[in-house]
């Protein structure tokens, strides 16, 4: 358990970084399920749009520290594909 005070802080910034980059994940894969749905309904202007928007946070989660890039990468590079063979 942890003893001094240093320790003690990091445990709770710990705790809360975990729960900021929780809630991080959680809204970038938002994004990517609403492209797939508009893909799922054959919806080329929604999916396009659905995407454009999920860029930017693809590219936050990576500077954030939340998403390897080549994770990021590979995401958008198939939901890109998805949406230009609708």
């Amino acid at each position: 358990m942890a003893n001094t005070p240093q320790a003690r802080k990091r445990i709770r910034r710990n705790e809360r970084r975990a729960e900021i980059n929780t809630n991080r994940v959680s809204r970038i894969r938002t994004f990517i399920k609403k492209v797939e749905a508009a893909i799922a309904g054959g919806d080329k202007s929604a999916a396009a749009e659905a995407l454009k928007a999920a860029q930017p946070e693809l590219a936050r989660g990576v500077a954030r520290g939340v998403l390897h890039k080549n994770t990021a990468a590979r995401k958008l590079s198939r939901l890109t594909k998805a949406v230009v063979q609708l």
